[in-house]
């Protein structure tokens, strides 16, 4: 039994990264559905919520400005959450460009942002742009012809950190886990949709666009909705975007845990879609690519507590121990220590998925407790 345990939770660890990818593979080359690209020029709202971003709204204001699309289609709107940094000061100097500047109230989150920002759109594509992201200049063109296929409704491009060589853990375990990530959607796009996009480079058709409740993650539930509305969720890698990564790992893993928590919730409120009967592929897809990642903390529990119960009688487990606990060492070292380059780069992936799995296990005790977190704070660059 205790064999089986073992055996089962290390299977359930590595089956989001190495087994789920091998079969869409298999489902892409069996079936695969193309995006019917089409070049044309719809016009174009670009969403930017943003709350205390004064270092870096005018350079993400200016960027989407000098986006190669044309002026007369393509309207700009900043909704600031309460912003009291300067952040309004600093938007209302491209008044005179045409970008439309939101205020809100009292602070209540992007969710709640967006939901009052979407009513003063008038384009038929809706981009979501972070506070912080600049976007290669022929971004837009390239989401847009994806739109041209009346399949799509969602669509999500290649996000990249600028500085993830100095950010430390959080910049090269997060680069790394962004780009097998990238790689998954890429695939899951061959099959049919995406499950979770880039929030900070997506878009979607302005009329499939929801209300979304306050607590819950937009860039989650959104595509999720057009699924469930029969529309197609997509990647685009010639979509591309930047930030600047995390500097500060406690900064990066509250970001994790705050993005865990209202997934979870999107996915309790979207439960339907677990449905295999009514949703086969979606609920396939949503249990492989998130369920499991979220409860991959009590796998792991459970790989370790037999495997230190197995060690004690047989020498095979015995060395699956110590290499067991050889992986923890690196990754614990990793977030601890400053480590010289080769030795940085080789922990970097451990530590940041080590970091994730602890944020995981946090949130899911938050939201079996009933915890909510609707506002965000400012990426620490």
């Amino acid at each position: 039994m205790l064999e089986f345990v073992f055996w089962i939770s290390v299977f359930l660890i590595l089956y989001p990264y190495f087994v789920y990818p091998l079969i869409l593979l298999a489902l892409a080359s069996v079936k695969p559905r193309p995006v019917r690209l089409e070049t044309w020029e719809p016009s174009v709202t670009i969403l930017i919520p943003a709350y205390n971003e004064v270092d870096c709204i005018f350079a993400t204001v200016q960027n989407k400005l000098e986006l190669e699309y044309p002026s007369a289609k393509l309207q700009i709107i900043v909704v600031s959450d309460g912003s009291n940094d300067g952040t309004d000061d600093t938007v209302r100097q491209f008044a005179g460009c045409g970008v439309q500047l939101l205020r809100r109230e009292g602070r209540e989150g992007k969710a709640a942002a967006l939901n009052e920002a979407v009513t003063h759109a008038t384009g038929d594509i809706v981009v979501f742009s972070d506070a912080n992201s600049l976007f290669d200049a022929d971004a837009l063109r390239y989401i847009v012809e994806n739109f041209a296929d009346p399949d799509i409704g969602y669509v999500t491009g290649l996000l990249s950190f600028v500085n993830d060589d100095t950010a430390g853990v959080s910049g090269t375990g997060g680069s790394a886990y962004l780009r097998f990530e990238n790689l998954l959607r890429a695939t899951e796009s061959r099959v049919g949709s995406i499950i979770g996009v880039n929030g900070g480079v997506d878009a979607i058709r302005r009329e499939l666009y929801a209300q979304i409740p306050r607590n819950l993650i937009t860039d989650f539930v959104l595509p999720l909705k057009v699924i469930a509305a029969g529309g197609r969720v997509v990647f685009d890698k010639r979509v591309r975007s930047r930030e600047m990564a995390n500097t500060e790992i406690s900064s990066e893993f509250r970001m994790r845990v705050r993005v865990a928590l209202r997934a979870l919730q999107g996915l309790a409120y979207m439960r339907h879609l677990l449905n295999p009967l009514r949703y086969p592929l979606a609920s396939f897809c949503l249990i492989s690519h998130k369920v499991l990642r979220y409860l991959a903390f009590v796998f792991m529990l459970g790989a370790l507590i037999t495997n230190i119960a197995l060690a004690l009688s047989s020498p095979v487990y015995q060395v699956l121990l110590g290499l067991h606990l050889a992986g923890y060492g690196i990754a614990l070292m990793g977030l601890y220590a400053k480590l010289p380059g080769p030795l940085k780069h080789i922990a970097g992936a451990p530590s940041y998925l080590l970091m994730t799995y602890v944020a995981f296990a946090i949130a899911s005790f938050r939201f079996c407790r009933g915890d909510t977190m609707a506002t965000w704070r400012p990426r620490a660059g």
